[in-house]
Order: structure tokens, then sequence, then C-alpha cells
């Protein structure tokens, strides 16, 4: 049976999906954050959404319970919900998956993402994790990108991932795609494994950066830019507070290498643009 319960059958202008998943893949919240500054930003209209009842062990994943400004109670349920931007300036609309990484049957789960994107007629997913890592706070926000499709990676310079172990719902769903056929990119975000546990809108932004990038669309990121700032100091107060964390974050410091340079954002969603032309339908 179809758990995705649609809402609108939107019509959309050769769409790219941005998703991201709260979880094993969104450390610091920085993944999950940046779809939803996103989506609030391009006034994103909920269109569908995935049933958890057939995903999650609710004994893991709880329901919360919330209360309304009247008191009344609400309960809500972990959530996979899909959005869409219409972006009248690009060739593109945008549709925004803003996820919960599910408990239970990950491969009927990307199957259904997959007819998602068949239905809408997806021609490019964008994924977003972030990863903790032993890099400093102090310095910009390293974000790699992989792509499963040889030409893709080739033209806007991303490998393919050579990482070997476990995975999360974005690796599942990046060979979901690839077998499926459906061009996809993933970037992800470094975040200090010392403050792991904070939300980082610096790792959020970084990732926003490289999104706006690779899509060609200007992003308003003024307010991210002043969390970013007061994170740092916070973070940089808490260091120097404690001695060895202090030593530590030096050394880190110390061995940090600089972030490679990529393409400017023109000329990046450019090639975006050349190669889904290219592979489009004839």
């Amino acid at each position: 049976m179809e758990s995705v319960r649609w809402d609108e059958r939107p019509q959309l202008r050769r769409p790219i999906l941005v998703a991201a998943f709260e979880g094993w893949n969104d450390a610091a919240d920085a993944a999950s954050s940046s779809v939803g500054y996103l989506s609030e930003l391009w006034g994103a209209r909920a269109f569908a959404s995935i049933d958890p009842e057939e995903y999650f062990d609710f004994t893991l994943t709880r329901p919360r319970v919330r209360l309304t400004d009247d008191l009344e109670r609400r309960i809500e349920w972990p959530a996979n919900e899909l959005r869409y931007a219409v972006m009248a300036d690009l060739p593109h609309d945008i549709v925004l998956l803003a996820g919960t990484e599910p408990n239970l049957r990950w491969r009927r789960f990307c199957d259904e993402l997959i007819s998602v994107t068949r239905s809408l007629g997806v021609e490019m997913v964008v994924t977003l994790g972030a990863l903790l890592a032993d890099v400093p706070h102090t310095r910009p926000v390293r974000v790699t990108g992989t792509a499963a499709d040889d030409e893709l990676g080739a033209r806007l310079h991303l490998e393919r991932s050579r990482y070997e172990g476990p995975t999360g719902i974005v690796g599942a769903f990046g060979d979901a795609l690839r077998r499926a056929g459906v061009p996809s990119a993933s970037l992800w975000a470094t975040v200090p494994h010392y403050v792991g546990q904070t939300p980082s809108p610096k790792a959020a932004l970084a990732l926003i950066e490289k999104t706006s990038a690779l899509l060609g669309v200007p992003v308003r990121t003024r307010e991210l830019e002043e969390a970013a700032a007061e994170y740092e100091t916070k973070v940089t107060e808490l260091v120097q507070a404690d001695s060895d964390i202090a030593e530590y974050v030096a050394q880190l410091e110390e061995d940090d290498e600089p972030e490679l340079a990529i393409d400017g954002a023109e000329s990046l969603a450019a090639e975006v643009e050349r190669f889904l032309r290219d592979h489009g339908p004839k």
C-alpha cells in the first residue's frame, strides 16, 4: 500500500529535489535546519507527506506532545514532508524534503521517494548531510560533495564517494537514486565533534551557500550569518574556559588545511543546467 499522502499534485517545471533527514546524517542539526531555512525563505508549500506508521518504531523515535496556545494537547509524529517552491526566475522549480531518518523498511521507504520523484518529473536530487570530524570551530566549514554519476561529478568537480562503513538513510537514498537512474549529488558539512550536540548555524550556512551555488539561486543569509558569528563566539568562550579543550582546539587549528575552492555560483549552476539538458527526455 502506498504510504505517500498527497494533499496536492503540483505541476512543476523541471524540478530539482533538495532533501535532508534528521538523525544519524544530521550532526548539529545542520542539514535539517538548512532545508527548513530554505523552505521558509522561499515560502515553500506543503503538498505531500509519508505516513510514519510503516517506517518508525515509536519506542525508538517517539512522538512528541505539544500544547497549543489554547493548551490543547497535540501529538507530533515523526515527519517526512514534501514542499514545493515555484522559482519564477529559474528554469527549475524546487522540491524540498524535510525528513526524519526512519527506523524500519529503508528499501521500501526509498522506493516510495523514488516513486514521488518520478511522479513529479524530478530531474536531479541534492541530498544534504552533516558529520562529526576533527575540525576546529574557528575555521570555515568544509563542505564536501559527491556524485554517483561520473559525468555529473566531472562537470561539478565532485568525486565518487570512497566511504566504507555504516551508512544512514542519505546513503541508502543515494544508492536507490543511482539504481533508478536519477542524477544526484550529495553535500556534506563537517562539524567539530567537541560541540556535536549543539545546533550549528555556521555549518547550516555553509551547506546553504553550496546549495545556492549548485542551484544558481541567490539566498539571503544575513540572519544566518549573524547566528553563525554568535555561535562561534559562544563556542570560543566555552573552549577558553577549559584549558585541556583549548589546547586540543589549538592543535586542530595547526593541523587544519584550507578548504578547496569550488567554481563560482554562476558557472556551477550553468554546468548543472547543461548536464540536465543533455540528459533530459529526447
